[in-house]
């Protein structure tokens, strides 16, 4: 089952506001995964752990 795209924006006037996390390796074209204890890329597989 696929996530809608417009699901990881919201709408501020004109403009669409990023709501997740993107990939600093793989650009601003991929956005990152939450999790409970991480966030991650399923691209490139970059993890960043939470506090």
């Amino acid at each position: 089952m696929a996530v809608k795209r417009s699901k990881y924006y919201s709408i501020e006037g004109n403009i669409a506001v990023p709501q997740r996390k993107t990939c600093p390796r793989c650009g601003p074209a991929v956005f990152m995964a939450e999790h409970k204890d991480r966030v991650s890329c399923g691209k490139c597989g970059y993890t960043e752990f939470k506090q």
